[in-house]
């Protein structure tokens, strides 16, 4: 009986390796298209016919190599606007959806420092004392660097930070090159949503993703799955942002004007169903 287990655990093991060996490949052989965005770079690919986790994909990266030349930046407003529009505002050349808020009282439900200003805190769960599953995570911006910190777990562990601009998200993807584990018994983890998360590779390019989702041509990712794309991209760290109808990726800049990627809300596979949201990371290029 024990070498029957033994035997089964082994076949099933092979399998995952095979189903992960495949899915790597067809990710990097996907039908990529590569546009250089005066310094930055645009890949987009759509998954068809199943190719990708066996389901149908759209998925947006944008690499920011030099982060002196263009600066992460974080936006907020009292009142849920789309991230486009905050990223007009802001004058962004790019921008994606940011941290968790609430729907209905507009406000984050996550930790958010902007120019110094706490604009807003960690709520904690029904079953957590002093922050939820997904705040385990901190995007930083100084300057022109950008980090991503695994927190504590004190309600207020942001406060101490002496970065000026901070949001906190999650849950925490990769952590030094480790991918972190993630909760199976939370829908929110094991379905597929749409997704937007940002990444940092060793040599300090940011990426800022979304993956399309709720759609027959897009499917959404897991958490597992994005952190095994993220991987993929060669982040060494890797932060989950708010996703779902949120997603958005919007960009100004050359051919592209406008939202990128297919947001959920309106129901229709088209650029139009976009959310209004409670705060953006936005991507501004410095003054020459």
């Amino acid at each position: 009986m024990i070498k029957r287990v033994a035997t089964t655990l082994l076949s099933l093991a092979f399998a995952l390796c095979l189903h992960a060996q495949r899915d790597s490949l067809a990710f990097a052989n996907g039908p990529w298209q590569t546009d250089t965005l005066d310094g930055m770079v645009l890949k987009q690919c759509q998954f068809e016919g199943k190719q990708l986790f066996a389901s149908n994909q759209q998925i947006f990266v944008l690499e920011i190599p030099d982060t002196a030349h263009y600066a992460l930046a974080f936006a907020h407003e009292p009142r849920r606007t789309k991230t486009s529009e905050m990223a007009q505002q802001q004058g962004a050349v790019a921008a994606v959806n940011g941290s968790f808020f609430d729907m209905d009282q507009h406000f984050p439900v996550c930790y958010l420092r902007i120019d110094s200003v706490e604009l807003g805190e960690n709520t904690p769960g029904k079953d957590t004392v002093n922050r939820k599953y997904y705040q385990y995570g901190t995007l930083c911006l100084h300057a022109d660097s950008v980090l991503i910190l695994k927190t504590g777990s004190a309600r207020r562990w942001e406060e101490a930070l002496p970065y000026p601009d901070i949001m906190t998200a999650g849950p925490l993807l990769i952590w030094h090159d480790t991918l972190q584990p993630m909760r199976d018994d939370r829908t929110f983890v094991t379905n597929r949503h749409n997704r937007t998360a940002v990444g940092i590779r060793d040599d300090g390019t940011v990426l800022l993703l979304v993956a399309d989702g709720r759609h027959k041509q897009a499917e959404g990712l897991s958490l597992t799955e994005l952190q095994q794309i993220l991987r993929w991209l060669g982040c060494r760290d890797a932060l989950n942002l708010d996703g779902g109808g949120s997603t958005t990726m919007f960009l100004n800049i050359g051919d592209y004007q406008g939202v990128a990627n297919c947001p959920s809300d309106n129901g229709r596979f088209d650029h139009e169903g976009e959310r209004d949201v409670s705060n953006a990371v936005m991507v501004i290029k410095n003054d020459e």
